[in-house]
């Protein structure tokens, strides 16, 4: 792939998407330490700023090897991380797809801000990574996130019963995905 994933910034709207460093990590552990923002997720709400390294560690690995970015979103010329989305997985040997991610911190929540910014990351996986399908998994029971990707017209293809362990227990999984256009 000829894109430097590790320093691409988007610009959409009023917000600035930009990959995680590690700067970010005081940000990055006020968003993950509410237990409703990780309510969904394979994370236990962070307990100290050295588990938020962590996970830019994780982004930073992830984007320098191609195989996906974690952007943070903030709005533009403001210094607070208000969310963070990518692409947790790319997948360019035999096939040409990626998985969204994203989350926001509380205080954003049914602001449109996801809105505004999905569909600009989803035409960053179509057109500048040439992705044919992109697909989200979504845990059962979070309907904010199912109704975000059926207004930008992703399908529901099914449920992976008991596919994800954490937290001490099994949870499944709704596998959603849009082909290109």
């Amino acid at each position: 792939m000829s894109l430097d994933l590790a320093n691409c910034v988007l610009k959409v709207g009023e917000y600035t998407l930009a990959p995680l460093q590690r700067d970010d990590a005081d940000g990055l552990f006020e968003l993950f330490r509410d237990p409703l923002v990780a309510e969904y997720m394979d994370i236990a709400p962070l307990e100290s700023v050295a588990e938020a390294h962590e996970i830019i560690d994780w982004g930073t690995e992830l984007a320098a090897g191609d195989g996906g970015v974690r952007w943070t979103i903030r709005r533009a010329g403001a210094p607070d991380l208000i969310g963070t989305v990518g692409f947790n997985n790319l997948i360019f040997d035999r096939a040409r797809r990626g998985e969204v991610a994203y989350d926001l911190r509380r205080a954003e929540w049914g602001r449109g801000v996801m809105s505004q910014i999905l569909p600009h990351v989803l035409s960053f996986g179509f057109n500048d990574l040439s992705l044919r399908r992109i697909e989200a998994m979504v845990t059962l029971g979070n309907a904010r996130s199912c109704a975000l990707l059926e207004r930008h017209r992703f399908s529901l293809e099914g449920t992976l019963r008991d596919h994800a362990h954490w937290k001490g227990r099994y949870w499944d999984q709704l596998v959603y995905g849009r082909l290109a256009d």
